[in-house]
């Protein structure tokens, strides 16, 4: 969005989602995280599909990745000036745990900010962001269930406040989708339907229906969000 990439993300995907250096329980397996560091975080953005990294650092957008700081069991909302420079940062954010090494970088171990905050709204009006737009990936009515009460103690045991809130992330998860829209400061768009996408998709169709779902309900919900806008 910031480099203004139009297609760049749904392009790539289909072109590399049955490469097992890409995403794969296989790459798991042979280097402890799901999809290839330098795969994903080199060779398709520098060679193989490249970022406009030039176009981002133009761009007066502010960007920020939320991640979960493994030692504090909080998030980290980082800055992103320099997409190339920060790209651990940017890699923290995508590295999901259970099956993702840590990310140390800026003297943290990093992972996933969706397990501490999975919809940062309180983080970006402390900062001052009055209107917020929010993009889920799940209908309305969808509610996250309890997860394996034991399995963040035996992966995390050294991590007891990153235990906890793995644990109670489903509640926080909830009681933020419940209360989204009953102020009038936040615009949500979400899909009209359940996604057909599994989480290591390999079809190229799914994903194509997949996207074309999300740009639909989008399109669906532009009037309603200029309308939105303009009333403040």
């Amino acid at each position: 969005f910031v480099s203004g990439q139009k297609e760049r993300s749904i392009r790539y995907y289909k072109k590399y989602c049955n490469d097992k250096r890409f995403m794969s329980f296989k790459n798991w397996l042979r280097t402890g995280n799901l999809v290839d560091e330098q795969f994903c975080f080199h060779d398709i953005p520098e060679r193989l599909d490249p970022y406009d990294y030039e176009a981002f650092d133009r761009g007066n957008t502010r960007f920020y990745v939320a991640c979960s700081n493994v030692e504090t069991g909080k998030a980290e909302y980082l800055e992103i000036k320099d997409m190339f420079k920060d790209v651990e940062y940017f890699r923290a954010t995508a590295s999901l745990p259970y099956v993702s090494h840590m990310v140390e970088v800026g003297g943290m171990k990093l992972l996933d900010g969706g397990c501490t905050d999975s919809i940062p709204l309180r983080a970006f009006a402390k900062m001052g962001y009055k209107r917020c737009v929010v993009v889920l990936t799940r209908p309305a009515g969808y509610r996250k269930k309890p997860g394996n009460f034991w399995l963040p103690e035996a992966a995390y045991h050294k991590y007891p406040a990153f235990v906890r809130a793995l644990r109670s992330r489903y509640y926080f998860y909830n009681k933020t989708v419940e209360c989204l829209e009953q102020e009038g400061k936040i615009f949500v768009i979400r899909p009209s339907v359940a996604l057909p996408i599994g989480r290591t998709e390999h079809s190229v169709e799914k994903l194509q229906e997949t996207y074309d779902i999300g740009r639909k309900d989008a399109a669906n919900q532009m009037h309603a969000m200029e309308n939105w806008f303009k009333s403040y």
